[in-house]
């Protein structure tokens, strides 16, 4: 492993974030605390509690996490695919680099980005509500886990695409829905027992439910299956990048 080059990509990568930290922290900081305001507002004052938790302490996970998918997505999909765009990447190619140590270097970037945005969002939090986090170590695992799944999922589309539409294909429309229709604002079981059955189709469920039980002791789910859904998750995103690097597949478009 060569850890100068993943080092030099790595504080490049982290240098862009501070040229543009409206757009990469603030921007996100902001559209979360105005979906806690508002949900927590608007539906807290009808529903108090949630399996004893306030409605605004329960939506926090959901809403980090929401934050943590997306951010990790954009920001890996965009640092591989820009340098492709604009022909920059046969620089990075050039040098004496494998794909695994770009891999590295762009995935550790993104996920760095969306877990100090994830920071930044629970601390703000706690000025809104009461928070609680029974199991810390747990819920640094969750963290963890899923800002580095995600981000391998955002370079695997930062490769596939071959425009800015399809960069913003996966986030927009598959990840960000099934988000909002993973518990994120609500617990499945407030549902009717078929939607309960279909709404466990949605992987990003597990991922929520485990997250959330770090926090409140609590969950749809149990914390094994959601620990295992997350492996799942991880895997098959390093068995795609795998892939990637055996075929060259796209880098070098």
């Amino acid at each position: 492993m060569n850890f100068e080059a993943v080092k030099s990509i790595y504080l490049s990568e982290m240098a862009r974030t501070k040229r543009t930290v409206f757009q990469s922290v603030i921007s996100p900081v902001i559209s979360t605390v105005l979906y806690f305001v508002v949900f927590g507002a608007a539906i807290g004052s009808r529903i108090t509690e949630v399996d004893g938790v306030s409605y605004g302490a329960f939506i926090v996970p959901g809403l980090i996490m929401l934050s943590l998918m997306t951010q990790s997505l954009s920001n890996a999909s965009f640092g591989i695919y820009f340098p492709r765009f604009t022909g920059t990447i046969f620089e990075v190619l050039s040098a004496p680099v494998s794909f695994l140590e770009i891999t590295v270097a762009y995935v550790g970037a993104a996920a760095t980005k969306s877990v100090i945005v994830g920071l930044i969002i629970l601390i703000t939090a706690n000025f809104f509500v009461d928070l609680q986090i029974q199991h810390p170590v747990w819920m640094v695992a969750f963290f963890i886990l899923t800002a580095v799944t995600f981000a391998l999922l955002g370079f695997i589309i930062g490769i596939w695409a071959d425009n800015f539409e399809k960069l913003q294909f996966v986030p927009l429309l598959i990840v960000t829905p099934l988000a909002f229709l993973g518990g994120s604002f609500y617990s499945i079981n407030m549902l009717p027992e078929f939607w309960q059955k279909v709404t466990l189709i949605n992987p990003v469920v597990y991922l929520i439910s485990g997250f959330r039980w770090s926090f409140y002791g609590q969950a749809d789910v149990s914390l094994w299956l959601s620990l295992l859904a997350t492996m799942i998750f991880l895997g098959g995103s390093l068995a795609v990048v795998h892939w990637i690097f055996k075929t060259g597949y796209r880098l070098k478009a």
